[in-house]
């Protein structure tokens, strides 16, 4: 697919940011969610930020089908950590 600079460079630093900051945190969130933890106040800021970023992204991921794997899994991981944080929510 042709990509703009502008869109070469957002794609760039959406990966960037997702392999250095995003995936790690989220994967740390999943294992604390999962030991039965809740989340607190900055996760749960962390987690707005990137639904906001994810709203923010849908339309360059719908022009880049190449993508749209990864965002499914992403959605999945992120979908995750909150229905098992509510749970734990509820549980304490």
């Amino acid at each position: 697919m042709n990509h703009t600079k502008k869109e070469l460079g957002t794609i760039q630093a959406v990966l960037g940011r997702l392999n250095t900051e995003r995936l790690p945190r989220a994967l740390w969130l999943q294992s604390k969610v999962r030991r039965g933890e809740r989340l607190d106040y900055h996760d749960i800021v962390f987690l707005r930020h990137v639904l906001d970023d994810t709203n923010d992204l849908r339309a360059l991921v719908a022009r880049n089908a190449e993508y749209q794997t990864l965002t499914l899994r992403l959605i999945a991981l992120y979908s995750d950590i909150v229905s098992k944080g509510l749970q734990n929510e509820k549980t304490t």
